[in-house]
């Protein structure tokens, strides 16, 4: 486990309640690869923190696409307190199993937010100041996705591996947008996209 995450004590417990509930529950439905788990701290939890850095302002609404294990918003909820606590928070999730999985760590860790138990394109438009999303589509359809859920002024937050240049290239044949590119501190090829001005071309 790792302590150094520059949060407080009680978040801390928190996070250790959600890892323990990740590791049960991943024996019965596909939260995250199970060659992960023994890294989740460093894999999963601080590579999920780090997209507090990237926002652009405090406060405001928080929507995470595809949430499945909680990863980032669910470390980002939990987290919210010591950090910005002036955010709301919610999931997009369209696996209800997942959904159950979600909602059973929030009560656990007395942690607010919204889980929406439908497809992204099917949810309502969710007028957010941030929306985010992790290993869930390339980045031209994140694009599409977000352009949904992200009111006018929003930013776009997006974890990337070794090929997001590839993604940013194709992405601005259909988008034009402002790009931010900040390196991981968990994943030496990985980064952080922050994205804002997004228009279609």
């Amino acid at each position: 486990m790792s302590t150094d995450l520059g949060v407080s004590r009680e978040t801390l417990e928190k996070l250790q309640i959600y890892v323990q509930l990740l590791r049960k529950w991943n024996t019965k439905i596909n939260l995250v690869a199970k060659s992960t788990l023994d890294a989740a701290w460093t894999r999963h939890i601080q590579d999920s923190l780090q997209l507090f850095h990237v926002k652009h302002q405090r406060g405001g609404k928080w929507t995470d696409l595809g949430t499945g294990g909680g990863f980032p918003g669910l470390v980002l909820a939990i987290t919210a307190p010591d950090f910005d606590d002036n955010l709301t928070f919610t999931f997009v999730e369209s696996d209800q199993r997942k959904c159950a999985f979600l909602r059973t760590v929030l009560r656990e860790t007395s942690t607010k937010a919204d889980v929406l138990a439908t497809r992204i394109e099917q949810t309502p438009a969710q007028e957010s100041d941030i929306v985010s999303a992790r290993a869930l589509a390339d980045l031209t359809s994140l694009l599409d996705f977000t352009d949904r859920h992200r009111r006018p002024g929003g930013v776009s937050v997006f974890p990337k591996g070794s090929s997001w240049k590839k993604e940013v290239k194709k992405a601005q044949e259909s988008w034009r947008f402002e790009l931010d590119v900040l390196k991981s501190k968990t994943a030496p090829d990985s980064v952080i996209l922050k994205i804002g001005e997004i228009a279609r071309v």
